[in-house]
């Protein structure tokens, strides 16, 4: 009977950790969130999304007001088109700047709105105008190297001969050159 006992409570134990660990990677696929408020959407282009993903939050001033819906390529402006999907409680004035930024150094990347002071807002089909596209830390790493590989090498520094100056050598006497 106790055998029996303790193989019950290590079977809970495991299913509990299962369990756990199910939750987890929802939490990090951004599945446990649902938008239960009513959104409308707005699209941005842009030039590289870097690794974007539907699904990705959309903030303004640190706050989620948002996801990204879709991303599809546009073929005739060779851009990304960006659908995000903003919760009704927030409104946007037109003017309003989309950038793709990174959380933390290698993080998940997001969609940070930075309000603009237009009068007229955002609605349902607009397009957001000013966007910044995301930094992609391999091309940054590649232009920083290039670019010191390309500076030219530091100039030895000149040895005291070559530091005298005209006025110098008539000034001199025969003493200082037995005494340098």
């Amino acid at each position: 009977m106790e055998r029996t006992t303790i193989d019950l409570w290590v079977g809970i134990f495991v299913a509990l950790g299962v369990a756990a660990l199910l939750g987890l990677a929802m939490k990090v696929g951004n599945l446990t969130t649902s938008n239960v408020g009513e959104t409308y959407t707005v699209e941005a282009a842009f030039e590289n999304i870097g690794s974007l993903k539907p699904r990705a939050p959309v903030k303004s001033a640190g706050v989620v007001v948002g996801r990204v819906g879709s991303i599809r390529f546009d073929s005739t402006t060779y851009e990304a088109i960006v659908s995000l999907k903003i919760d009704q409680d927030y409104d946007f004035p037109a003017d309003t700047f989309a950038n793709i930024y990174t959380a933390g150094l290698l993080g998940e990347q997001y969609i940070g709105l930075e309000a603009g002071g237009d009068e007229v807002l955002l609605k349902e089909g607009d397009k957001i105008i000013q966007t910044q596209d995301a930094v992609v830390l391999e091309k940054m790493i590649s232009q920083f190297l290039y670019n010191k590989a390309s500076e030219p090498a530091p100039a030895a520094a000149p040895s005291a001969e070559s530091t005298k100056t005209d006025d110098d050598a008539l000034t001199a006497s025969p003493l200082d050159d037995l005494l340098n």
